[in-house]
C-alpha cells in the first residue's frame, strides 16, 4: 500500500497527537498515566514532563528504602567568630603619613574627636609606614582594646589618644 500526497496531513494544519504511557514503579504498579500532547512546538515540553515524572519516581523510590546509602546527616558545628578592631576613619596615605579624609559617625574615631585633616603618625607604638600598615594594625587589633594612637592635628600639635576599638561591622 503506497501513500499518496492526498493521504498525508496538510503541514499547515496544527495536528495534535496524543500518546499515553504507563510508567511502572519498582513494585510493578502503575505510577499513573502520563499524557503527552505533541505538536511541532510541544515535543520538547512533552519530553521534559516525562523526564521530570521519571526523576520524581526515582527520588520517591530512593526515599522509601531504609537501606539507601545516600542518607544525609546534618551536624551543627559552632566555631568561634574571629573579631577584628574597627576605628572608623577613611584616610589617604600622602607624604609619608595617613591623613584622615573622613570620620564615620558613631565610631571610636568620632568618640575621641578625630577630624578630617588630622594625620595618624603611630598606632600602638609603631610608626605608620604605608597605606596598608594602619589598616592592618587596626584590623588585627581586638575589639574593646585601647591601643595608643599618635595624631598630628591640622594646627601642627601632636596628641596621643587611647580609643576603645569597636568590633569590625559584620554585613551579610
Amino acid at each position: 500500500m503506497s501513500a499518496t500526497s492526498d493521504d498525508l496531513p496538510d503541514p499547515t494544519d496544527l495536528v495534535s497527537l496524543r500518546r499515553e504511557a504507563l510508567l511502572p514503579n519498582e513494585r510493578s504498579r502503575g505510577l499513573g498515566t502520563v499524557a503527552v500532547v505533541c505538536t511541532m512546538a510541544g515535543v520538547a515540553s512533552g519530553l521534559a514532563l516525562a523526564t521530570t515524572l521519571m526523576a520524581m519516581q526515582v527520588a520517591d523510590t530512593m526515599s522509601t528504602r531504609s537501606s539507601c546509602p545516600y542518607q544525609v546527616e546534618v551536624a551543627t558545628v559552632s566555631a568561634p567568630v574571629e573579631q577584628h578592631g574597627f576605628l572608623g576613619i577613611r584616610y589617604v596615605f600622602r607624604d609619608g603619613s595617613a591623613r584622615i579624609d573622613s570620620v564615620i559617625p558613631g565610631s571610636p574615631a568620632e568618640a575621641i574627636q578625630l577630624h578630617p585633616g588630622d594625620k595618624v603618625l603611630a598606632f600602638d607604638g609603631s610608626r605608620i609606614m604605608s597605606t596598608n600598615d594602619l589598616q592592618q594594625r587596626v584590623y588585627h587589633a581586638r575589639p574593646n582594646t585601647n591601643p595608643s594612637l599618635v595624631v598630628e592635628r591640622a594646627d601642627g600639635s601632636t596628641t596621643t589618644y587611647f580609643p576603645t576599638l569597636a568590633a569590625w561591622p559584620v554585613t551579610y
